[in-house]
């Protein structure tokens, strides 16, 4: 396994990481958490990605029991979590949704740290920006959640780039700790964010990016050409959203276009789109989910894929995706 810093922070992480979006608890409960936690660790995968809405909190507390399970020494892994939403369970308390104020984020944290049975969490993302809270109070209560040992970094997702470089100035202007990642969506169908508008941002402000859904929720896999398998995360009622762009006829046929390449480097088509993201020199990490080992391990399959993009495979792929992205 490759590593790579996070931005210009001194962190490293893993060229491919696991993330616990729709699987956990729903998909995948603790023996199979902790399988595949631990064939991805002996992968050399050392991040593992997660959040506070996932499966109502839940997620945390899956991946938590799967950590003290496995008996990793602290130094040799990194987890993250995501504030925004806050947890259904717990009410509609005014201040406990859809906000990044200083009382729900200075409590979020605890909630998050006693899920996951852990004293601090390593990288902690504001989900979602909070238009009605001043930005300079989130960016004071993400700095002091950091300088309370609680947290050792922090970073946004789906900020714009606009919100990104205030927040890093506010942080600057007023010596707090600063953000150092964004975590966006990022695949072949989807690139402006991650190409056009960040663009500025990784030489100015060092900018790292965790990205997630290289599969295009699946759509990336080839799976999706000729409708939706009774047993995939398509058919889930909670993804119910996610069926038009899956079953979406030039994608898919964008897809099988794309089976052809990936055959001539000898991979799957996931491992091709995977390596595709990994290839982006801005890209820290690349988030992968999986619902079984065998998904795990083909999806890691990918890094030995990167190599392989040649500015020849990458320019036929761009022919075939670039006019749907």
């Amino acid at each position: 396994m490759n590593y790579r810093r996070l931005g210009r922070s001194g962190l490293k992480v893993s060229e491919l990481s696991l993330g616990s979006w729709v699987t956990y608890h729903n998909q995948v409960h603790e023996g199979a958490a902790k399988e595949m936690m631990a064939a991805a660790y002996d992968a050399g995968v050392n991040f593992f990605d997660n959040a506070e809405a996932y499966a109502g909190g839940k997620s945390e507390e899956l991946m938590g029991a799967a950590i003290r399970a496995l008996k990793w020494p602290r130094l040799n892994y990194v987890v993250s979590t995501k504030f925004f939403w806050g947890l259904d369970r717990e009410g509609d308390a005014v201040n406990r949704k859809d906000t990044l104020n200083r009382k729900y984020l200075s409590q979020a944290i605890d909630g998050s740290l006693k899920r996951f049975g852990l004293d601090f969490i390593d990288l902690v993302f504001c989900h979602r920006p909070d238009p009605q809270t001043p930005l300079e109070e989130t960016v004071w209560a993400m700095s002091d959640m950091i300088t309370r040992g609680k947290a050792l970094y922090w970073g946004t997702s789906e900020w714009s780039a606009a919100d990104i470089r205030a927040a890093w100035d506010i942080a600057d202007r007023h010596h707090l700790h600063k953000p150092v990642t964004e975590q966006p969506q990022y695949h072949l169908f989807h690139r402006k964010r991650v190409e056009e508008e960040y663009a500025r941002l990784y030489e100015d402000i060092g900018l790292g990016l965790t990205t997630w859904s290289p599969l295009a929720s699946g759509l990336l896999t080839g799976k999706y050409k000729n409708g939706i398998p009774s047993d995939s995360r398509g058919a889930m009622k909670s993804m119910g959203f996610l069926e038009k762009g899956l079953t979406d006829d030039l994608k898919n046929a964008a897809v099988a276009k794309l089976e052809g390449v990936a055959a001539e480097l000898g991979c799957n088509v996931s491992q091709l789109a995977i390596a595709w993201v990994a290839k982006n020199p801005h890209v820290s990490t690349v988030i992968t989910g999986a619902s079984k080992i065998s998904q795990l391990q083909s999806n890691l399959g990918a890094e030995a894929v990167v190599p392989k993009l040649t500015p020849e495979v990458l320019a036929r792929m761009d022919e075939v995706t670039l006019a749907l992205a």
